[in-house]
């Protein structure tokens, strides 16, 4: 059954909001991509009709939004070949890390730095997808960029592919890209110089 409302609370900046029901009802939360393909951005006070759905914790979500008169048009499948695979690129690297620490190519210091991290910003993204949804409040963008800059980056590619979060605003994906190639270039240097290894031996007593 589709409901009518409005947009309310929208956030161009970080694509999503709430839809309001006509007459009674609980608002639902929308998302940028719930909208037809094509469709212009959504501003306050817009008339749409929608559908409703439920997400893990009972929550309202609306999908296959339209604007009020606009007609209907069929999604085109997304091509696989034209996304990162985040999740398989971010699980390579984790496992390679411990191949990497037993033949001795990667200092124990950066191997517990990288999954640890790696960890933290899983759960990070985690939390801020949650927090989208909910309404709360967000994990700054600058904090998710500090953690994958450190370390981070792998958890944070399975994370995005897994909960579809922080991987259409280009802005967010130039800073967590320049991020990555920061972090493997620090990581490269400090292993060649010998380091990492030498923290390694001074905190580990390896």
């Amino acid at each position: 059954m589709r409901l009518a409302g409005r947009i309310s609370g929208w956030n161009d900046d970080k694509g999503y909001g709430f839809v309001a029901p006509s007459g009674s009802g609980d608002r639902a939360f929308v998302h940028i991509k719930a909208f037809q393909p094509g469709s212009r951005r959504p501003v306050e006070g817009d008339l749409v009709s929608y559908a409703v759905t439920h997400d893990a914790r009972g929550r309202s979500q609306a999908t296959e939004v339209r604007f009020a008169g606009q007609r209907i048009e069929r999604r085109r499948p997304a091509r696989p070949s034209a996304r990162i695979p985040r999740a398989l690129l971010g699980g390579v690297c984790l496992a390679g890390v411990v191949p990497g620490t037993v033949s001795g190519l990667l200092p124990l210091v950066v191997a517990i730095a990288v999954v640890g991290l790696s960890l933290l910003s899983y759960l990070m993204y985690w939390l801020d997808k949650e927090a989208a949804q909910g309404g709360a409040r967000r994990i700054p963008e600058g904090t998710l960029h500090l953690v994958d800059l450190l370390g981070g980056w792998p958890g944070a590619l399975i994370a995005q592919q897994q909960f579809r979060h922080k991987t259409v605003k280009a802005s967010f994906q130039f800073g967590f890209w320049c991020s990555v190639l920061a972090n493997v270039a620090v990581v490269a240097w400090l292993v060649r110089s010998g380091v990492a290894h030498a923290l390694t031996d001074a905190l580990l007593g390896i």
